[in-house]
Order: C-alpha cells, then sequence, then structure tokens
C-alpha cells in the first residue's frame, strides 16, 4: 500500500507529461533517423550493412541496460541531475561521432553517448509520469510518449534534408546542440515526483524474476524488440534499393512516426475502458499484419506506406502501453526500477536484432526472410506469451 502526499493528476503532472513529450521527441527522433545517415555512414566507414547496424544494436543495448541505473537514480535522486547527465551526454556522444574515422570508435562515441543519453531521459520521464497521475495514467503516458512519434515523424526528413546539405557529420553536430539544450532545459523546470508514505517494500530484481508474469513480459518484450527496430534501420536502404529517391524514403520513417502517435493516443485512452493487457496485445498482433503487407510490397511505394502506417499504430501503442500493464502487474513502488529491470529485455533484443537482420539480408542477399522472421518474433509469438499474463489480471479482478 502507498499514500499519496501531494495531489495527483494535476497541472504538475501534465508539466512532466510537456517535459517527457520535449525528452522524447529529441532522443528518439535522433535514434530513430539512423537509417537516415546509414547508406552515408556505411560508405565513409567502407563497413558492411551488418556492421553498420550494430551501431544502431550497441546503442539500444545501451540505453535500455542502463534504464536500471537511471530508473533507480530517479527513484532516489529525482529526474533532474538524471536529466542533465543526459543532455551533457548525448550532446557530447554526437559531436564525438561527428570526428571519428572508423566504425569501430563510432560504436563508442555513438553508442555509449547516445545510448546513456536516451537512459537517462526514457525511463526516468515514464516513472515520473506515470508517479504523477492514477485516474489518466495510460492516457497521460500515451500523450508523454507521443513525443517519440513526432521526433520520428520529423527528425527522420529533417536529417536527410541537413544530410544532403551540410553531410553527416555536420548533421550529428546540430542535433548534439539540440540534444544538449532541449535535456538540460527539460532538468532543469521538471517537477519533483510526489512524495509517497511506502507501507511495502521495493521488489529486488531476484524477487521480480521469480515472478512468472515478470518472466512473460520480458520474454515478449525481447521478442518483439529482436525485430522491431528492423524498420528504422532498413525501411529506407530497402526503398532505395527500390528505386525509391531519398527524400521519399525518409519519409516512410517519418511515416511510422506520425502513425505511432496515433497509436499512442488512440490505444493510450482506450487503456482507461479497455483492459491494458488485452490492448497490448492487440499492438502486437498489428506489427505482425504490417510486416505481411512488407513481405508483398516489393518495389510499390504506396504498399510501403500502408506497412509504414499500420507498423506505426502498433509499435506506437506498444510503447504507450507497456509502463501502463508493468505499473498494473506490479504496483508503484520503485517503478523506475521495475520498468528498467524490465526494459533490460528491450536491450538484449535491440542489440542482437539489427546485426541478426543485416546478416540475414547480406547472407540471403534479399530482405523477404528477414521480414518473416520479424513477422513471427515481433507479433505472432509475443501475443501467445501474454496469454498467461492477461489470465492473472483478470483473476486479480475476480479474485480468482
Amino acid at each position: 500500500m502507498t499514500l499519496k502526499i501531494e495531489k495527483l493528476d494535476s497541472w504538475k503532472g501534465w508539466l512532466s507529461v510537456s517535459c517527457a513529450f520535449a525528452v522524447t521527441f529529441i532522443c528518439f527522433g535522433i535514434i530513430y533517423s539512423f537509417g537516415a545517415f546509414f547508406d552515408s555512414m556505411s560508405l565513409d566507414f567502407k563497413a558492411s550493412r551488418s556492421a553498420t547496424s550494430a551501431v544502431f544494436a550497441f546503442t539500444t543495448f545501451i540505453f535500455f541496460m542502463g534504464g536500471i541505473v537511471s530508473g533507480s537514480a530517479t527513484d532516489r535522486f529525482g529526474p533532474k541531475p538524471v536529466l542533465i547527465l543526459g543532455g551533457l551526454s548525448l550532446g557530447s556522444g554526437l559531436y564525438l561521432t561527428s570526428l571519428v574515422n572508423s566504425i569501430w570508435v563510432g560504436y563508442l562515441t555513438f553508442g555509449l553517448g547516445v545510448g546513456i543519453g536516451i537512459s537517462c531521459g526514457y525511463v526516468p520521464m515514464l516513472t515520473v509520469v506515470g508517479s504523477w497521475f492514477e485516474k489518466h495514467r495510460a492516457a497521460a503516458i500515451g500523450l508523454a510518449v507521443t513525443g517519440v512519434g513526432f521526433g520520428t515523424l520529423f527528425m527522420a526528413p529533417l536529417a536527410a534534408n541537413l544530410i544532403n546539405k551540410f553531410g553527416w557529420r555536420h548533421t550529428y553536430v546540430i542535433f548534439g546542440i539540440l540534444s544538449l539544450v532541449v535535456l538540460v532545459l527539460c532538468g532543469v523546470i521538471i517537477p519533483q515526483p510526489p512524495k509517497v508514505s511506502v507501507q511495502e517494500p521495493k521488489k529486488s530484481i531476484g524477487e521480480l524474476i521469480k515472478i512468472p508474469v515478470f518472466r512473460y513480459m520480458y520474454l515478449s518484450i525481447f521478442l518483439n524488440t529482436l525485430t522491431v527496430y528492423f524498420p528504422f534501420v532498413f525501411l529506407i536502404p530497402y526503398a532505395r534499393t527500390q528505386g525509391v529517391n531519398e527524400m521519399a524514403a525518409a519519409s516512410l520513417v517519418g511515416i511510422i512516426g506520425m502513425s505511432s502517435i496515433v497509436g499512442r493516443l488512440g490505444l493510450g485512452a482506450l487503456g482507461v475502458k479497455i483492459s491494458s493487457i488485452r490492448l497490448f496485445q492487440v499492438t502486437f498482433f498489428i506489427i505482425a499484419i504490417s510486416f505481411i503487407l512488407w513481405l508483398l510490397a516489393s518495389s510499390s511505394y504506396y504498399m510501403l506506406v500502408i506497412f509504414s502506417i499500420i507498423f506505426g499504430a502498433g509499435y506506437g501503442g506498444f510503447i504507450a502501453l507497456a509502463p501502463t500493464v508493468t505499473a498494473e502487474l506490479f504496483g508503484l513502488v520503485g517503478l523506475g526500477n521495475i520498468l528498467g529491470t524490465l526494459y533490460t529485455a528491450a536491450g538484449f533484443g535491440g542489440l542482437l536484432g539489427p546485426p541478426m537482420m543485416g546478416y540475414l539480408i547480406d547472407f540471403t542477399g534479399g530482405y523477404s526472410i528477414a521480414i518473416i522472421v520479424a513477422m513471427t518474433c515481433g507479433g505472432f509469438l509475443p501475443v501467445a506469451l501474454l496469454i498467461p499474463v492477461e489470465r492473472f489480471i483478470r483473476c486479480q479482478y475476480e479474485n480468482c
């Protein structure tokens, strides 16, 4: 049990939502625009698709694994110092990446700098927003993480345009300055989370692992993130191999971002009226269906647009509902630590997935096998794994 000391669902909560929107806009707009940099970096470093995609993979691993530390730090110290540290790390990581001449050094500058920066923004912001709301938690988190969608919508085409004008290195300098300013500013103005009187202990990592529903959630997120970043890395290069021009190809990732906004807001709002775990399952099913459309698209740009719309809706719903389902399963006590631990699954999936997909593309000489793997691991298998979790939540309400 927890005793709320400050009023929830208040203006301070909505200020935290605004800060979370700005932070996720910058953090994920930068990382999800990686596909626009892919060909330029691969050519500049003379690296294979698998080696180049590993930059994204290592960064994803770092920012999700770092969620354990940043989430715990937010529980203990609040979000202000964590966000300021994130801005410094993200800005310096992008600047240093603009200077490197070897992809192996880029793994460190981009992977560590950007990875630590995003880890200081994502889990802490979800924790703060979740702690400020009770009645409107699902909607508030859904609105906060629309920053991911808007960032993807605007930053990928912006990156492609800046790369054409200034090159990929100067573009990362511009992004580095922007990220430093936004994260530090949000770190200054964000309200501290409401204080609570805790009458139940936080769950340790060892205790979480022993809980069956936690293991099912963990495995479903791992399988999904093993393939869910596939479009962010390879959709632009795929479209260009089909004769699509650079700006139109980059716009596909922007469309994913735009559609994910609908998924975040729509499914987040429905979470007030419909079981969040059932909606969570629906998001995985939508993702699976979208990959079928990519498999059938061939050189049709319009089919790729439809894929981007449907995939974005499913992906956006997944991002919005994961924290809500976690809070429903495990409560608010130590939520930062719980989310940080759960998101290590996304870290492992993000680390292994893009290089695995790049290898499949290089080995088979095409994208079909990689798309089929993404459809299975990213959609259908997680749907099945969440059935026991849905039963557990239903039994909680029915006292079975």
